[in-house]
């Protein structure tokens, strides 16, 4: 499909009554939902990743107590972290879009899974098998996902990740995939407060973005760096309720990350030459190309991971331990 005609579809849909249920009906026939196990195996497999990346900055999934931002139509990230053993897994949305086919339909699934889940997190796989009959015995059409799995997993929509209630320094990670490409740069912004604010002191925020046009995912005749030749006014057309893409360069995410306070202990950001071969085919508007690198403008897709800084040890003082969850969040 052109990606004209799908940006304008969507813009017309946005002023729908229901709209979204007829969006989410329009995506389970025609688009990315039509294959959902493919979409799913997707999504287990950048879970994979940014556990190997907490891991390796020295924070385990398993006994976490954990953040996402943006749950989206179905739970694969707090379903294989609740797995994982995570002690919590709060997850929030703007908008409430869980799904009963799809969050059930990611239930079964990730069943597929479970050894990938124990190796990833290097925990016995008897334990997950436990979580996993657990989960797939008590959930049902209501969703309540909390009830499914004993309380670990708390989902709250419509919530704000820019004001969540929760105490401060009382989470371990706070973390997003193929969210922030879609978020306003202020609200962004906002976000990293809030994420250094509820974090532990050590605690890390993993965000994987997306940065490229996402258009060109349906529309093959494009590149992921085509909306780069628009300015903001001229790209006004083109943004809607269903698909808004802020259009930040990677290295935007990671400096509003260090200007938050946080401590960069990953970037993934680097320019390939196929990126760079695209960008000499686009007309890019000076907008972008009187701030950034070629380098920097062709790179359309990161994993960072930012660590919120230990507080400075006052001499023969010891600090009060952080805040955790109470027994009962919903109220926060």
């Amino acid at each position: 499909m052109h990606w004209r005609i799908k940006g304008l579809i969507q813009k017309v849909m946005s002023y729908m009554p229901a709209r979204d249920q007829a969006y989410y009906l329009l995506q389970r026939r025609l688009g990315t939902f039509r294959n959902f196990p493919g979409e799913f195996e997707g999504k287990v497999d950048d879970w994979r990743i940014m556990v190997g990346h907490l891991a390796a900055a020295g924070r385990p999934v398993p006994g976490a107590h954990l953040f996402e931002i943006g749950t989206g139509w179905y739970p694969t990230f707090p379903f294989a972290c609740y797995l994982a053993g995570a002690a919590r897994v709060v997850t929030v949305d703007l908008n409430r879009h869980l799904k009963v086919d799809m969050t059930r339909g990611c239930a079964e699934l990730i069943g597929k899974h479970l050894p990938l889940v124990a190796a990833a997190c290097q925990i016995p796989i008897d334990g997950v098998r436990e979580r996993y009959d657990r989960l797939l015995a008590t959930l049902d059409d209501r969703l309540d996902i909390g009830a499914a799995t004993g309380g670990v997993i708390d989902y709250r929509a419509p919530a704000d990740a820019r004001d969540t209630g929760l105490p401060a320094a009382s989470l371990d990670c706070v973390f997003s995939n193929s969210v922030l490409e879609h978020v306003p740069a202020a609200a962004i912004a906002a976000m990293y407060r809030e994420s250094k604010r509820i974090l532990r002191p050590g605690g890390l925020m993993f965000h994987s973005v997306n940065c490229g046009d996402h258009y060109a995912r349906f529309d093959r005749s494009i590149s992921q760096l085509h909306y780069l030749r628009y300015s903001d006014t001229a790209w006004w057309l083109w943004q809607n309720e269903f698909l808004y893409q802020n259009r930040l360069r990677a290295i935007e995410f990671v400096k509003m990350a260090t200007d938050a306070g946080f401590d960069i202990a990953l970037n993934t950001a680097a320019p390939s030459a196929q990126r760079l071969r695209e960008l000499g085919d686009v007309p890019v508007h000076p907008q972008f190309a009187g701030r950034f690198r070629p380098e920097e403008l062709c790179i359309t897709s990161i994993d960072f991971l930012g660590k919120k800084p230990a507080p400075p040890a006052s001499d023969g003082v010891v600090p009060n331990p952080p805040e955790r969850f109470p027994l009962d969040l919903h109220g926060a």
